[in-house]
């Protein structure tokens, strides 16, 4: 069996090349999928193929319907979400995609450090396992997927 793994949350940083080293060097039979993960392209998305807006509020309202079209799809489809939460920046669409990951009964692995765990508590608490380290990640893979 081949394991759809979604890689949800922030994108500032390399986390996802983290992971996907690891399962490739594990041979996992996983195949992991991201949302856009270009910033620039994430957030001008809606007004580089539909037209400028005067609001910025309107302007991430496009963006963010066009790249709902691809997170909700990779998440529907998926075995395990994994969420990131990072260290400097709010991810707002990170704990969107956890509960919507958890709505829909997918297997949720969450990652973020320590001093977030007080204010992430209810996420975590919708968590099958709660990490720190991509390596974490890679180990909770390779145990569910290939140990015998």
């Amino acid at each position: 069996m081949e394991w759809n793994v979604y890689l949800a949350g922030e994108i500032h940083s390399d986390w996802r090349e983290e992971i996907k080293d690891g399962v490739a060097n594990e041979n996992l039979p996983v195949e992991l999928s991201t949302p856009v993960t270009d910033h620039p392209a994430s957030d001008n998305v809606g007004v580089d193929v539909l037209g400028e807006e005067e609001k910025d509020f309107w302007k991430d309202h496009k963006g963010g319907m066009i790249n709902a079209i691809r997170t909700r799809t990779l998440i529907e489809q998926s075995d395990i979400v994994v969420v990131k939460f990072g260290e400097k920046y709010r991810q707002w669409n990170a704990a969107f995609d956890a509960g919507y990951a958890s709505a829909l009964g997918k297997k949720l692995i969450v990652m973020h450090p320590e001093e977030h765990t007080h204010a992430l508590k209810e996420v975590d608490s919708a968590a099958l396992a709660v990490c720190q380290t991509p390596q974490q990640v890679v180990e909770i893979l390779k145990y569910v997927t290939v140990k015998e």
